[in-house]
């Protein structure tokens, strides 16, 4: 994917992130971490933590934030799974999921649930997923994915099915919008559902 479509898509999500108000932010599948270094450099955000099962990456991820001018006081990378989380993952304001659950096996969608929506359980939860609909605007073919790794790509319609379904079930309300590069019949690139928990004071 072109780095404009990219850079609209980290954009859209920073904007979610501040207008969520979120102190605390866990990045799930961080990766290299180019939207970790970015909100390392949020003024309003007191403690960011990475996660993903990539060693590799995590390492990237430690030389670019010691290049950067992080402003968070507390930041932490951990290699772990968002789908086996550990009780230190719950409890943030907010959790994004950038281009993450096309990599999870569609039979393994339910354990992340669980692990999101009632282990960890944010007040705020983000998650961009490849909009299938716009791959021909990519080059993508027919029978292809945007990338070897990915095991489903959705169009919009599986993915509102799917989110406004999560967010029934675990008590949270729901919103969606087309990011990237907007079609006005395919929409955008990516696709974005920011789920807002129903019980801001924390009772479960």
């Amino acid at each position: 994917m072109t780095s404009w479509l990219h850079e609209e898509r980290l954009e859209a999500v920073i904007a979610e992130v501040r207008d969520s108000g979120a102190s605390r932010v866990l990045d799930l599948g961080c990766g290299d971490g180019d939207m970790f270094v970015r909100l390392a450099g949020e003024q309003g955000i007191s403690e960011l933590v990475g996660v993903d099962i990539c060693r590799a990456s995590l390492e990237r991820l430690r030389e670019r934030l010691a290049q950067s001018g992080c402003v968070v006081p507390r930041i932490d990378v951990r290699e772990g799974s968002m789908t086996d989380p550990t009780p230190a993952m719950a409890g943030f304001d907010c959790a994004i999921l950038i281009e993450t659950i096309e990599h999870i096996d569609p039979d393994q969608l339910s354990k992340l649930e669980r692990a999101v929506f009632y282990k960890m359980r944010p007040q705020t939860v983000v998650i961009t997923t490849p909009n299938a609909e716009f791959n021909p605007l990519l080059g993508v073919p027919k029978h292809r994915m945007r990338h070897p790794d990915h095991r489903f790509e959705w169009d919009r319609a599986k993915f509102r099915q799917w989110s406004t379904r999560v967010a029934g079930v675990a008590g949270y309300g729901v919103r969606m919008r087309d990011i990237a590069g907007l079609h006005p019949d395919l929409g955008g690139a990516s696709q974005m559902a920011v789920f807002t928990r129903s019980d801001p004071a924390g009772s479960d």
